[in-house]
């Protein structure tokens, strides 16, 4: 992306600070579970369900526009074209930093996410369309492979991307998580499957000694025009990122009896399900989940 030198802010704030920053980052987070890459897909989709049903209520929280299948798509260079769709809009006031709920009008905190789920490739594209437009973009693109997180490049960026992103190991055993994030029963430390026997994950080197094994490649590019607030933002969603991703695949690893034998089929009732609960969590309730961290 060039330099706009044309911007100009849609809302007011003192001429001096009218300057516009680009910043184009990357950073890709490998997540290695004890699972196979078949079983991911039914885990995934099953805590993506229950765990925004832990983020709706009280006006917040997550509506599902869409979720239905597509077809001629190209993905990663055309190796991926069809999958299933999903247009959700995330109701978000509280759980954005202060610093940007000060400057947004009231109504705007609305992120809307876009993926493209061509599994094992899936294709995130998160805006916001009501305050901060085409200034702003986040995308996730996830590879699963079965692996120990050792594959140098699997999302084939060409050298000039790969010279300048950042790789971050995540261990959702031994990662440290927030006092207000940990819960026992999604302690891989401590969680043992009665269905499959694998847990807890006690060892500090366990990713070397599980099968199956696999890894989540989940490569994050951030682009926002910002005047003067870019260092903030960055590390704001480079933390929220992490933490998201650490915070979720601890609970993929322990809700493993709730998902372990269920079909895809199993996986779309289920959606379907929580998509009406949702709608009606949303409007009425307290607040609920995960909020942003004091500023």
């Amino acid at each position: 992306m060039g330099h706009h030198s044309t911007f100009k802010p849609d809302f007011k704030v003192p001429y001096e600070m009218q300057v516009v920053y680009i910043s184009y980052g990357k950073c890709l987070s490998r997540v290695t579970l004890p699972l196979t890459v078949e079983e991911y897909q039914v885990a995934q989709l099953y805590s993506v369900a229950e765990a925004s049903k832990n983020e709706t209520g009280g006006g917040e929280g997550i509506e599902v526009l869409k979720n239905e299948p597509f077809t001629n798509h190209p993905l990663l260079g055309g190796k991926y074209s069809s999958g299933q769709y999903t247009y959700k809009i995330y109701h978000l006031a509280s759980k954005v930093p202060a610093f940007i709920r000060l400057l947004a009008p009231r109504g705007s905190l609305e992120i809307h996410e876009e993926a493209w789920n061509a599994y094992p490739y899936c294709k995130t594209v998160i805006t916001n369309p009501g305050f901060m437009k085409e200034r702003f973009l986040v995308q996730i693109d996830s590879l699963h492979t079965a692996d120990y997180g050792d594959f140098n490049n699997v999302h084939e960026l060409p050298p000039e991307k790969l010279k300048i992103r950042e790789v971050v190991h995540i261990d959702i055993a031994h990662d440290p998580v927030t006092p207000a994030d940990y819960k026992l029963d999604e302690d891989p430390t401590k969680f043992q499957s009665t269905k499959t026997g694998r847990g807890p994950l006690v060892e500090s080197d366990w990713k070397l000694k599980v099968k199956p094994v696999m890894t989540c490649y989940k490569l994050v590019t951030c682009e926002f025009k910002w005047f003067g607030l870019q260092g903030r933002i960055e590390n704001f969603i480079q933390k929220s990122e992490r933490r998201l991703f650490t915070n979720f695949h601890r609970q993929v690893f322990c809700w493993m009896d709730r998902w372990h034998g269920l079909t895809m089929d199993d996986i779309r009732a289920i959606e379907e399900k929580v998509k009406e609960e949702l709608d009606k969590q949303r409007n009425e309730g307290e607040v609920r989940g995960t909020r942003a961290d004091s500023d």
